[in-house]
């Protein structure tokens, strides 16, 4: 005989264990208190929220035999045979599978007829599958229904049921179950089934749920059967990595690891596109980011590094290659492209990936690096002496610098490289030197709210007399920062080990910034000077051949390139 699975044994009886979802819970139970329930509901929402369960627990009420606030004893014989799916007076219709008129007739009839309980209860699910045809019979007996029948219409896209329908329901919306309520729940659940498993599994769990309480819960099985530890899954945060590095090796050799996994490309690429998608709500609106605060503070982090502009032109690119793959034989092809594209600026056309090659040939040039690097040779693996996917593409990092001004240069405005600060010990305060790092990729990523929304904008000084100096656009965002001061002021004083306040300025238009001994000083830049009259007959014409076109100063930006004619 098959073992029950966990989503069916561990199913609400009352409204009372429905998680998440108070305000479907709190309209229906007040109903049923005051008798006033309705003729017919719509409920909606995304998969495995209850909207199915809620139906069944409404049935079971308005024919329990000792009801209690609201509740069903769940102890009667009407209770036990709705639970058994033997009532008489429930009956539930899969509308995906019996969409047609004929169905609708059927279901017409019985309703007219009679019923042991007080109420006959039709739950449709899928309703919006329902073909014209099928909801104009039913979109009669809506308007004039028997007084005793209830009817239940449960669907996951609202939008598809026609308006004549929904104007004569009851529209309850059940929403995605937030992360803390989820994650207690499975906690619970794993406890109370003997479930041993890890944190690491809980989290992935969660992740591969995404706010479905049945989705959730058939993972956790999964794990269970698994031996408590989470299964292998495709690291997301790679192909961000890959994007903010550059690094189109790193990216192909992640799909590589997919395809090898049994992950399908199409899967795959609306997996990268879902996680961007947490990148940009990470910086835009934290609110709304469905993950665990462990993750968030992760996704947060990377979103920073990354930032909107990239995340955003990803997402586009990506989604451009779903619509394509729809007819491609080789939808990996499609997504390895995408893949380079966006990690190899040379290898893109757009506007985007221009201007990112000519500003870092500018900051080359800037620096005086004019002497071209030598070919690195391929690193290989020591453990088997092949070549590593992607090596040469990996970019060594830069060592980490911090620049101060010596007390030897006092009015310079030169700052000296200096070697980064030794890192604290477990439980040691950080130096003032540190402070500003610490704030930058530690204290602001894990902001929250309002307060991480109103500091990402704010440019991070240095120390002064004791303080962290944080400067403002303008004195309106200064004031609003300073309600979220002893937040701030707390999360930094934790991740620094010691207390450190906050001086709010504002940044002002037309000021540049110099540092003298960590003090801030902010100085007013040089007023422009009015052009000089110019004669007219001292100009000269320049010669045809002095001017240089916009196409031949980008063959001179990258030599050896060639100049294709898409319109040829």
């Amino acid at each position: 005989m098959a073992t029950q699975s966990l989503y069916r044994r561990y199913r609400p009886r009352r409204f009372s264990e429905v998680r998440g979802q108070e305000h479907v819970v709190r309209a229906l139970r007040n109903a049923v208190i005051n008798q006033r329930e309705g003729q017919a509901y719509l409920f909606s929402g995304p998969r495995g929220t209850g909207k199915t369960t809620s139906a069944r627990i409404l049935a079971k009420v308005l024919n329990c035999e000792r009801p209690v606030d609201g509740e069903p004893c769940c102890e009667c014989e009407s209770c036990l045979s709705v639970e058994r799916g033997t009532s008489y007076d429930v009956h539930e219709l899969d509308a995906a599978s019996n969409n047609g008129v004929d169905a609708m007739r059927d279901l017409i009839e019985k309703a007219s007829l009679g019923t042991p309980g007080r109420h006959k209860v039709y739950i449709l699910d899928e309703v919006h599958m329902l073909s014209k045809a099928a909801e104009a019979a039913l979109l009669k007996t809506l308007e004039e229904p028997p007084p005793h029948v209830v009817f239940v219409l449960a669907t996951t896209d609202p939008q598809k049921v026609s308006e004549t329908i929904r104007s004569r329901t009851q529209h309850l919306q059940f929403h995605l179950l937030p992360m803390d309520v989820l994650e207690e729940h499975i906690r619970w659940l794993a406890a109370d089934a003997g479930i041993d498993v890890t944190d690491a599994a809980v989290q992935s769990v969660l992740r591969q749920g995404g706010g479905s309480a049945r989705d959730t819960i058939s993972a956790l099985e999964l794990v269970a059967a698994s031996g408590g530890e989470a299964p292998e899954a495709t690291p997301l945060d790679e192909f961000v990595e890959a994007f903010i590095e550059h690094d189109p090796g790193r990216a192909l050799a992640v799909v590589a690891h997919a395809m090898a996994q049994g992950r399908d490309a199409r899967t795959l690429t609306e997996d990268i596109i879902r996680h961007l998608r947490d990148c940009f709500l990470a910086l835009m609106a934290p609110e709304l980011v469905q993950l665990s605060a462990q993750r968030e503070a992760e996704v947060s982090a990377q979103a920073v590094r990354l930032g909107a502009a990239s995340i955003v032109r990803a997402m586009e690119r990506l989604g451009e290659m779903l619509v394509e793959m729809r007819h491609a034989p080789d939808q990996r092809l499609l997504l390895e492209v995408a893949l380079v594209q966006l990690t190899h600026d040379a290898s893109g056309a757009d506007l985007h990936s221009l201007m990112s090659r000519l500003e870092r040939l500018e900051q080359t040039v800037a620096s005086g690096a004019v002497a071209a690097a030598p070919a690195k040779a391929v690193p290989t693996d020591p453990t088997t002496g092949r070549a590593t996917i992607g090596g040469r593409a990996r970019r060594e990092p830069a060592p980490a610098v911090t620049t101060s001004t010596h007390p030897s240069q006092a009015g310079s405005d030169k700052p000296a490289i200096v070697p980064p600060a030794a890192t604290t010990g477990e439980g040691a305060a950080a130096g003032d030197e540190e402070i500003v790092t610490l704030f930058e990729t530690k204290v602001r990523p894990a902001l929250r709210g309002m307060a991480k929304a109103i500091y990402m904008g704010a440019r991070v000084g240095t120390m002064s007399n004791g303080s962290l100096v944080i400067a403002f656009a303008g004195e309106p965002h200064r004031v609003r920062a300073e309600e979220y001061r002893q937040d701030v002021e707390r999360a930094l004083a934790a991740a620094a080990g010691r207390s450190i306040p906050l001086s709010l300025v504002v940044d002002q238009a037309g000021h540049t910034e110099s540092h003298d001994d960590n003090v801030v000083q902010l100085k007013r830049a040089e007023p422009v000077q009015a052009d000089e009259d110019i004669d007219t007959g001292d100009l000269v014409d320049v010669p045809p051949d002095a001017i240089v076109s916009p196409i031949d100063r980008l063959t001179q930006a990258f030599p050896g390139s060639e100049i294709i004619d898409e319109r040829s």
